[in-house]
């Protein structure tokens, strides 16, 4: 089990990797460069950055123990076919008019360069916050039996929380790593993950990355 609160997960005391889905939300250059989205809407992304290298320690002994690595891009498409009036709207009003940022066919839409994607790895692209709405991630993750997700990703008040929260409503066993989310707001931030734990973890369970990675290196170590 990884030791978290307000229970250690999963709640059922069997953590079984092949079960398992780490997922690293929207770790694209829209949020994290100087130059995207994020940085255009005034926001610092350094915060963002600065969970980069957790997110890889992560990994790394995700994919040690067998888990499946989950990255998901949020973009439209570069016709803006798939965006409403009220998002052409929001478009206009950020001032992103004649631009690509947020498209598809921009370079603000790849994952960042920081983070490795190997061909074994799940890319799930999407529009909304929630990395369900609209996209396959559901039956990818029921067609290979996973049950229990790792969040990682940002922003924590934003696309995370709507992917967990959808999650949660969908049944599947849900952990935050805090210290492997980011916003670039920080009270946002802290709010978000509070609210993981409220009602005795409505939204399931909240831990550390250290904690997520002692408990995954258990599986490697009895492979050997």
């Amino acid at each position: 089990m990884i030791k978290a609160i307000p229970f250690d997960f999963p709640y059922d005391g069997r953590l079984v990797p092949r079960h398992t889905a780490l997922l690293a939300i929207d770790l694209q250059e829209d949020f994290l460069s100087p130059n995207g989205y994020f940085a255009r809407k005034g926001y610092d992304p350094s915060p963002l950055r600065a969970i980069l290298p957790v997110v890889n320690r992560l990994m790394s002994a995700a994919r040690a123990a067998g888990v499946t690595i989950v990255h998901t891009r949020q973009g439209y498409r570069a016709d803006m076919a798939d965006m409403t009036p009220y998002e052409t709207w929001r478009r206009k009003r950020s001032g992103l008019d004649g631009t690509d940022v947020l498209l598809r066919s921009g370079p603000g839409f790849q994952i960042v360069a920081d983070i490795e994607v190997r061909p074994e790895d799940i890319v799930i692209d999407k529009t909304c916050n929630s990395a369900f709405t609209y996209t396959d991630l559901e039956l990818v993750l029921r067609a290979r039996d996973i049950t229990d997700l790792l969040f990682t990703g940002c922003t924590t008040d934003v696309c995370v929380h709507t992917t967990l929260r959808e999650a949660c409503d969908r049944n599947f066993q849900c952990l935050t790593i805090s210290d492997a989310c980011a916003s670039g707001d920080q009270y946002a931030h802290e709010a978000a993950l509070h609210m993981v734990t409220v009602e005795d973890g409505v939204f399931g369970a909240l831990a550390e990355s250290q904690a997520v990675i002692a408990a995954l290196s258990k599986f490697t170590s009895a492979a050997r």
